[in-house]
């Protein structure tokens, strides 16, 4: 990552050029730094279905947590209660291995808390799919179009993996103590929660909600500016220009969410945008929206509800949380 230069690369390659390569290959790519063959490719997409199927056991913890608790809050609970694997079957050693379970386990329990809240079915991965159609649908209930399916493979795509932020931050001091994996994970997850990190994304969209129009988002901007009132998903402490998967995410944002109310919420963020640097102009300086900015526009248009984005932030993240331990031993 380079934050003057408004960069961002996973191990050397730039993140505009990963954008549309399948999601698992770059996890992939990002956990063990070489593409994968197509065997790999096949067992791991394998190993990711298989393990984002809950079993008896877990179903059973995860009906003992409230249906109202935050899934953030879900999520840091029972990732330390889950039964990890004791054998390396992808050969890339046992933390990986821990860790990729982790990762597909997040996903099942993400769709499968959303199904219970709604007093609906769980539902399972089916062998075959891609990933995030498995997921999608899970969480849903309905099977998503080709076009969502490439959309939420961008943005998670674009929010794998992004340096030394607070939650790898978190997770390294856990992994320098050579606690475990599940642990490692638990702490950063609790630490991407805050509305100053991953909470963003849902803090912007409840935004855009309570602006309502583009036509308020002028005298809302001049307002919070007067009273001092952050404004969220604007500017970002590691870029001082645009932030690169922010260029990337708002167009696609543009393109999916072109009706009814996913349109007029996008159209009150980009209003926002647009208010914040004229009024920053005035003073010399720039600012730009940061990824979660326009990613809860995207999230939103996919059904995703609001307090559901950080727990997507969690899917991606937990790639590079994985990555801390895995190197650690």
């Amino acid at each position: 990552e380079t934050g003057e230069e408004g960069l961002l690369s996973y191990r050397g390659i730039d993140v505009n050029d990963l954008v549309g390569v399948p999601y698992l290959h770059v996890v992939w790519m990002v956990l063990f730094g070489d593409w994968p063959n197509e065997q790999e490719k096949s067992r791991l997409k394998a190993f990711m279905c298989k393990h984002s199927r809950l079993t008896h056991a877990e179903i059973d913890l995860l009906r003992q947590v409230e249906r109202d608790l935050h899934p953030m809050l879900m999520l840091q609970g029972l990732t330390p209660l889950l039964h990890l694997p004791q054998e390396d079957s992808l050969g890339r050693g046992l933390a990986a291995e821990q860790g990729l379970f982790i990762a597909a386990k997040i996903t099942g329990l993400v769709a499968a808390h959303h199904r219970l809240g709604q007093s609906k079915a769980i539902l399972q991965p089916i062998p075959g799919k891609l990933f995030h159609e498995n997921f999608l649908t899970m969480f849903r209930g309905s099977a998503p179009a080709a076009e969502q399916v490439r959309m939420l493979d961008a943005a998670q795509i674009l929010q794998m993996e992004h340096s030394f932020n607070c939650g790898t931050f978190a997770g390294r001091v856990c992994a320098s103590t050579l606690a475990p994996i599940q642990s490692c994970i638990s702490a950063s997850i609790g630490t991407l929660f805050g509305r100053l990190h991953g909470g963003a994304d849902q803090a912007a969209l409840e935004m855009a909600m309570a602006i309502g129009t583009p036509e308020n988002a002028d005298a809302y901007v001049k307002d919070c500016l007067a009273n001092k009132v952050k404004i969220m998903g604007m500017g970002h402490r590691e870029y001082r220009t645009v932030d690169p998967r922010a260029k990337i995410l708002k167009p696609m944002a543009m393109e999916l969410c072109q009706d009814g109310q996913s349109k007029t919420l996008l159209d009150t963020l980009v209003a926002v945008e647009e208010a914040c640097q004229r009024e920053f102009a005035t003073k010399g300086k720039e600012i730009w929206a940061n990824v979660e900015f326009y990613k809860g526009a995207v999230f939103h248009s996919l059904g995703i509800p609001t307090h559901y984005f950080t727990a997507m932030f969690a899917m991606a993240r937990a790639v590079s949380y994985t990555h801390l331990r895995a190197h650690e031993t």
